[in-house]
């Protein structure tokens, strides 16, 4: 019985780890073929959560090398002042922001995106970022100054290229006409950038308040003792 359990057991693994890869592979097919590729992706099960967070840390890392290792010729990165914890922070809140503002707008709108789904479309309409621009950081540190144009044409493309995913991607998770994704896409920008306006206003708060709380206590201890 126990032999038959183990087994069992490899085997769901197993299974597992297949899909895990098969969803990685995946990802090619959404570059090249996104109007079919993202609804494959969400509505044929094609994707998974994830091999989209697989995508998304490899989004971090690569911003994280390009910080540390490009050169100096074609980046403006105080090294010295650089936390990667920070910068990681930076990118991320934001993208999970963006992912929550969409989901709630476009919940009260038809929208027939769930939030993993939308989750998993922005985070394979990230793939272009990290297999063009890593590979720059290397070239960066190759190519001479006046060899710039080069650089600055891949970097462009590859950001276009996300763009272009993410908005056939939100397209095809909400079944969207193209005007309707272009207005969501900007109406989500604004909701995101309301989020972390509030967020920043609810931390200096909270901040404010803990400070005057310690304050207090500090002035009861020191009268008190």
């Amino acid at each position: 019985m126990s032999a038959t359990k183990s087994l069992s057991k490899s085997s769901a693994r197993k299974e597992k780890w297949n899909r895990y890869i098969e969803s990685v592979k995946y990802a090619k097919y959404v570059l090249f073929h996104p109007f079919d590729g993202f609804w494959d992706l969400v509505h044929e099960k094609r994707g998974s959560i994830a091999a989209a967070t697989t995508f998304l840390a490899l989004f971090l890392i690569t911003r994280i090398v390009q910080l540390l290792f490009t050169n100096f010729q074609f980046i403006n990165a105080p090294l010295q002042y650089i936390n990667i914890f920070e910068q990681a922070a930076s990118l991320l809140i934001p993208f999970l922001i963006l992912c929550l503002g969409n989901w709630c707008l476009t919940t009260l709108f038809d929208g027939k995106g769930r939030f993993g789904d939308i989750y998993m479309a922005m985070c394979y309409a990230l793939v272009p970022y990290t297999l063009i621009q890593l590979p720059l950081v290397l070239v960066s540190n190759i190519i001479a100054a006046d060899e710039a144009a080069f650089y600055t044409v891949l970097m462009s493309f590859s950001t276009a290229w996300c763009l272009a995913l993410v908005f056939v991607g939100l397209m095809q998770v909400h079944d969207y006409s193209p005007g309707k994704t272009f207005i969501f896409i900007i109406v989500t920008v604004v909701a995101a950038l309301v989020i972390i306006f509030l967020l920043l206003v609810f931390f200096s708060l909270l901040g404010d308040a803990a400070t005057y709380f310690i304050s207090l206590y500090r002035e009861i201890a020191f009268r008190l003792y």
